[in-house]
């Protein structure tokens, strides 16, 4: 089918197609609206894309994407340094920012634990997270409720209950399946406010 397309076309359908939820027929579209476009705005975005390549790095403390160091919210002296959110993604952090509503600090695992995919407790930022324990009061758990998303919950639970902290997870409002960066505001608040103590 690609044999159709001008070979620069072939090609950048195919690199689009590497996008989360984009098929051949979306890449299609997307790479015929970009030949629509001047040529300021294609140089424009080839330059933030090297940009974003080259100087988004990951929080030393937290994981969070940061371009200097230490991320703001790591650096935020008006936030709660006792409770750290622990969350799967990048995503999920802005997320739960979006909601206004929880003002500590946040523990981003780069993926969940997934043995079908290969993706073990090694792989993920956990021993960081050990780390940073030293006078925090709460770890609230907020992983997006999958079946792999469980797993991991259920793994950083086991290593929690040997230190001194309150651990907590997000509950109501969350359904099993659920993938916390597409929940709407209001259903991570209710999810958040309605958190729950493992040892209950």
């Amino acid at each position: 089918m690609s044999d159709i397309y001008p070979k620069s076309l072939g090609r950048l359908i195919e690199d689009l197609k590497h996008l989360p939820g984009v098929g051949e027929k979306t890449a299609q579209r997307y790479a015929f609206s970009l030949l629509k476009e001047d040529h300021l705005f294609i140089e424009s975005l080839a330059q933030d894309l090297r940009d974003v390549k080259r100087e988004i790095i990951s929080c030393p403390k937290c994981g969070f994407i940061s371009e200097k160091g230490r991320c703001m919210i790591c650096d935020d002296l008006l936030r709660d340094h006792t409770t750290i959110m622990v969350v799967s993604y990048d995503q999920d952090v802005i997320a739960m920012e979006k909601t206004d509503t929880y003002h500590g600090l946040y523990h981003v695992l780069k993926g969940v634990i997934s043995s079908s995919k290969g993706i073990y407790p090694e792989d993920l930022n956990i021993t960081s997270l050990l780390d940073r324990l030293d006078g925090v009061k709460e770890v609230i758990i907020a992983i997006s409720p999958t079946i792999d998303g469980e797993t991991t919950a259920l793994y950083l639970e086991k290593i929690l209950a040997k230190y001194d902290v309150l651990v907590t997870r997000i509950a109501h409002g969350l359904p099993m399946g659920a993938s916390l960066d597409y929940a709407d505001e209001l259903t991570l608040i209710q999810a958040l406010n309605n958190r729950r103590s493992i040892k209950e």
